[in-house]
């Protein structure tokens, strides 16, 4: 996990996110505090249960972009789901463990890579030795002047493979291959994972399958070093590396947790609706998740909850799983000065996004101060007279008013420079903005 103060934290969000300091300020002290633990007396850091926080705001706000953004400043496991698509056990839908099991996936993958990282360079050594010996088997003698003769060839060859001058060439290479290519389970809906590797069990059961390829050497140092690099991978010490990460840093985000909010209804689907709550309080709680790579602890996993709230309350949730979220952050509502600030200062802003698009196509894309404001202007008005749909609206602007640019700019603009003013904003956007029906469908 790396080191980063709360400040940091902030500063680094920052960059992506703008405003919401109240909500940066809180996801900061609980990646701080996760920081905290692992060097807390151990006695002491089985006792230390995480602040997990309820976002509270309307959609388009920044909610799921501070989690996602969390997460990478943590280097941690990460998965974001949505609350409406799981269901009470016993009702059609996901199960909530399922959210446990793909974090678990998820960060057998993320330390999979990180290994085969660090391991490329070997593996490509190995790979390297390997083809050197079907380009020029080892000998079956002891002679000292065959030894030495196929030595020097061997250092002739190694050159000639390093240089790419044995690129043409075709050489003939052994492939393991599984006996049980794939394996499909049909379950009924809930039961996406048994919890059992089938492919490994058979692997067990049958020898891998000897298959000859020819293929050019580049190909061929490819299969070879993607086989090597599976050899010198230890899958447990992955396996184990993961559990610990997705146990102590893991971050679950579960979006639209109003959708689950019953009306204290005795039938239909408000009961499914509470039985969801009541299958997430021991997750979040603490409890033991089987999984495929085995038990998985949820006690220290940091849970992130968020919703819009429009019909409903936090006070709403059943109380266990409300007193499972002692941090409660509301978001604002975005103003139209926020919406300038957002086509431009982030470094993943719309405006560097699309300048960067048409970049590629030879065309330099140019916006003046005016028309930045009127975009921003555009979405805040349709927000504030549709559905309010936060900054997501100026995705929708930005489509609308750059369409025949983005259409037209690979046959006729190479080279060309676009400078976009407030009359040419007005001029595209207008007359949409000015109709109801047409904002509503458009826009």
């Amino acid at each position: 996990m790396r080191e980063l103060t709360p400040k940091e934290i902030v500063r680094e969000l920052d960059k992506y996110i703008i405003g919401q300091d109240r909500a940066k300020r809180a996801v900061a002290i609980a990646l701080r505090n996760r920081w905290r633990r692992l060097r807390a007396p151990a006695e002491m850091r089985e006792e230390i249960i995480p602040n997990n926080i309820l976002m509270i705001g309307p959609t388009g706000v920044g909610k799921t972009e501070i989690a996602r953004r969390l997460a990478k400043l943590a280097q941690a496991p990460f998965i974001k789901v949505e609350a409406s698509k799981f269901s009470e056990v016993g009702y059609v839908g996901r199960d909530v463990e399922s959210m446990v099991r793909e974090l678990m996936d998820i960060a057998v993958s993320l330390v999979k890579a990180e290994k085969a990282a660090e391991l490329q360079e070997k593996a490509k050594s190995l790979a390297k030795e390997h083809l050197l010996d079907i380009l020029i088997p080892p000998p079956k003698t002891d002679n000292e002047d065959e030894l030495e003769r196929i030595s020097r060839s061997r250092e002739k060859m190694a050159k000639l493979l390093e240089e790419g001058r044995l690129d043409e060439r075709t050489v003939e290479i052994e492939t393991r291959e599984s006996v049980v290519s794939s394996v499909e389970i049909f379950t009924p809906a809930g039961l996406e994972e048994m919890g059992v590797n089938f492919q490994e069990m058979f692997d067990g059961m049958f020898p891998p399958k000897i298959k000859r390829r020819k293929l050019a050497v580049p190909e061929a140092l490819k299969v070879l070093e993607n086989e090597e690099l599976s050899k010198l991978l230890d899958y447990e010490e992955v396996v184990e590396e993961a559990k610990r990460r997705v146990e102590d840093s893991g971050i679950i985000f579960i979006d639209e947790i109003d959708k689950i909010v019953g009306k204290g209804e005795t039938h239909g689907p408000d009961v499914s609706r509470e039985g969801v709550q009541r299958d997430l309080l021991p997750i979040i709680e603490g409890s033991n998740v089987m999984t495929k790579y085995g038990i998985v602890r949820t006690d220290h996993i940091l849970f992130i909850a968020a919703g819009a709230f429009h019909s409903s309350r936090p006070s709403d949730l059943i109380p266990e799983l409300q007193g499972r979220f002692p941090i409660r952050v509301e978001l604002d509502s975005l103003t139209q000065k926020e919406f300038e600030r957002i086509l431009v200062e982030p470094q993943n802003s719309l405006v560097k996004q699309y300048k960067a698009l048409l970049a590629s196509e030879g065309v330099e894309l140019e916006f003046t101060r005016d028309a930045i404001k009127e975009i921003a202007r555009i979405a805040y008005e349709v927000n504030s007279r549709t559905e309010n749909i936060g900054a997501r609206r100026l995705h929708t602007v930005m489509t609308n008013l750059l369409d025949d640019l983005l259409y037209n700019s690979p046959d006729g603009l190479p080279g060309k420079r676009v400078v976009v003013t407030k009359r040419m904003v007005l001029t595209k956007l207008s007359a949409i903005v000015k109709d109801e029906d047409m904002t509503r469908y458009i826009l």
